[in-house]
Parts: structure tokens; sequence; C-alpha cells
């Protein structure tokens, strides 16, 4: 152990309450306890927050989604489907039809998006028939009368339940009824009504056959296919791959638009990262205030320690010494208060996880408790960022005492 550490040491664990210098450290410490304490808490808030939103996007959407750009969909689908099978990583894919249709009932009418899907593809792909609450997933055509599968907020806006009739009309036949003319609507009976918990898909999602949407919108292609992986951290990998396979794979490749779970959702989870780094940013200063606590409780120490200083330079204590005891001594302080800081913060969100103290109403939200989830990166990013400002802010004062002349220091003791 150096001398100089074993001064510092000395002078944090010597304080006195009668010492202004030593309320002033007893204060900073407390300020970087809380702050760091707040910082690991929120953030863990944050984190909680963000893998509820991703379980339930990701839950009911695609981890990759291939589309044709323009109107035309995927001409050359076998191409495509051929470079998808031999994708290690692809658990399932389902081709698609979805686009803008107007659903009408006695109750009222609604404009939704209408996919169509083969109904084996989609249970592979998202697992719909574990979100039915009524009926069941069936999308059987029998030519006059098919059967379709709406949301719980659209039954209710529609006004319908398992067995009724809705009609449905394509843009084409909304053109018509705009100009007078008798559209010829399509009828399906409400086969099964699901539940995600995401307004965005039950309230605006309704899925019929493939081949009843090739009807109502007149198209012989396919839209795009929605890919499932084994591994969804693997999602931008595959993206990259398939990109080079389309192109290097097809004779006569044309262009296709693949996005991957986080694309469809970027902003999303842009405002999300937002929002936690403004609270980062935000709570720091608290850590920040608390450090400028430190710089006058140093510059008090350095004033109340003027004999010892002077007297250490006539020893032969060389000056960047005198300035480590001051460094170590503000460091000291630092790490005290960020480890106090990091043991509360980890001890509520592993509280708040076990026992759930914050809970949330379940008629509103769709979970039990304010959830938390734990980043040992977030523990680091918090230590740095406390470690920093403490040595900043202990950098002036050791300075200022390494600058003290030793013989005016001791001239009136």
């Amino acid at each position: 152990m150096s001398y100089e550490y074993f001064i510092a040491r000395r002078y944090f664990s010597a304080k006195k309450k009668k010492h202004f210098s030593g309320i002033i450290s007893l204060v900073s410490v407390i300020g970087i306890t809380i702050g760091v304490a707040a910082l690991v808490i929120i953030l863990s808030v944050f984190n909680g927050f963000n893998g509820v939103v991703q379980k339930v996007l990701v839950g009911f959407s695609p981890h990759i989604r291939v589309e044709g750009k323009g109107k035309a969909g995927i001409e050359n689908i076998e191409q495509v489907v051929n470079v998808l099978q031999q994708q290690n990583e692809i658990v399932s894919f389902a081709p698609y039809i979805a686009k803008k249709a107007l659903l009408q009932s006695q109750e009222g009418n609604q404009v939704v998006m209408l996919k169509g899907v083969n109904e084996n593809d989609i249970q592979n792909t998202l697992n719909i028939k574990q979100k039915i609450v009524l009926g069941k997933y069936s999308t059987k055509d029998s030519g006059a009368i098919s059967e379709i599968v709406i949301g719980f907020n659209l039954a209710d806006k529609l006004g319908v339940i398992v067995g009724n009739y809705i009609s449905v009309f394509s843009p084409e036949e909304m053109g018509e009824m705009l100009r007078s003319l008798i559209p010829q609507a399509k009828r399906f009976r409400v086969a099964g009504i699901y539940e995600t918990k995401n307004p965005e898909y039950d309230a605006q999602l309704a899925f019929i056959s493939m081949d009843a949407a090739k009807e109502i919108f007149h198209t012989p292609n396919i839209q795009g296919i929605e890919i499932r992986l084994n591994d969804i951290s693997q999602s931008e990998f595959v993206k990259q791959r398939l990109e080079q396979n389309f192109q290097s794979q097809t004779p006569n490749p044309q262009p296709l638009q693949i996005e991957t779970w986080y694309d469809l959702h970027k902003d999303l989870f842009s405002v999300m990262n937002i929002e936690r780094w403004s609270a980062y940013i935000l709570l720091s200063c608290i850590i920040a205030v608390a450090t400028f606590n430190l710089l006058g409780s140093l510059s008090m120490t350095v004033i109340e320690k003027r004999r010892d200083i002077g007297v250490l330079i006539s020893m032969g204590a060389k000056r960047n010494s005198i300035q480590k005891i001051f460094l170590f001594e503000g460091m000291l302080v630092g790490v005290f208060g960020t480890v106090i800081g990091i043991t509360l913060g980890l001890l509520v969100v592993i509280l708040q996880d076990m026992f759930h103290l914050f809970p949330l109403d379940p008629t509103v939200y769709i979970i039990p408790a304010i959830p938390v989830e734990i980043r040992f990166a977030d523990f680091f990013t918090v230590s740095f960022a406390s470690l920093l400002l403490s040595a900043i802010a202990s950098y002036i004062p050791s300075r200022r005492a390494s600058a003290i002349i030793p013989m005016e220091a001791i001239r009136w003791e």
C-alpha cells in the first residue's frame, strides 16, 4: 500500500462531524448514493418496459418480413421461397396479401387491414390460435360465404360475435359506393375473435383465406412473406444474408424490401431509446450536483490540512504525491457512494421483481406491476459516470494542494 493511499484513507475515515468539510463530504456520499441508486432503478424499469413491449409486438409480428416493391407484389414467388428454404435459421414462413378494406355490420363499419394467409402457415408463424378468446381460428372459403377472424376491439366496434355475418368491401368497391354505384360485397361469417392486448392489432387487423383475399383485391400475386426464426437475435444477420442471396441466386432479381421486427417498429423503439437516455442524462445531474459538494469538501480539507501538506513537502514528498493523496480521497468518496448506490438500487429492483412492491391496475395495464430487468451493462455505465465525475471534481482541489508552498504553510504553526 502506497503512503499516498494510506494518508488519503486516514483523511477519509477520520472526518469528524464538527468539521464542516466532513459534513459536506457526508452530503457528497449521500448525493452520489441517491443518484446512482435512482439511475439503476430507472434504467431497470426502462429495460422492463422495453422487454414487455418487445414481447407483445414480437409475439404477434414476424421476425422478418419480405415484400415486393410496387403494386405487383412478389412475382417470382417460387424463387424467393427456394432461397428461404435454404436458411437454417428460418423455422417457418407465411406468404400473405394484406390491404385496406371496409368491414360493415348491422351496428357499424370500420376500415381495417385485411390479411389473406393460409391457415397452417399463419399458425406456424404467428401462433394466432393461442390468442383466440372466442370461437376458433378458421378461414374456410366455401364460395358464397367464407369465414373471417377479427380482433376483440374490432368485434366490439362492429357489434358482432362469433357466428354473425359481416360484409367486406375492397378499395375498388368503396370507390363504386362513392360513385353511387351498387358495390358487390363479399359476405363473411365471424369464426373466431382473438386478443393480443395490443390495440394496434385487436382493432385494425382481420384474417381471411388466401383465395378470398385474391378474389377481393383482384390480384394473382403474393404481396409478401412473413418469417419466424429460431432465434430472434439473429434477425439482422439473416436479413443481410437474404439480401445477398436474393441478388445472387435469382436470375432476374426483382426489388424486394426486407425488414426485421425492429425495422417494423423502429419509431416506437427510437422514442423509447430517447426517453431512456434522457432519463439517464437528467438523473446523472444528481450525481453531478453531489460531485460539486465533493469539490467543496476537498477544497476545505486542503485548507484544514495545509500544515500537513507543508510538512510532507518539507520532508521530501513530491508534489505529484500530494496531488495523489487528495485524488485518492475524492475517489474514495466516489467509490463509497457508488457501491452503496449500486447495492441499494439492485436491492430495490430485486424486491420489485420478486414481490411487486409497485403494482399496476390490471384492468388498465396488461402487466400486474411495474416491470424491471437487470442488465449488468447498466451497472458498468452508471459506475463509470459516477467515478468519472468524482475524479473530475477531485482534480481541482488536488492541484491546489500540490501547489502549496511549504514555508508559507508552516510559518505560523
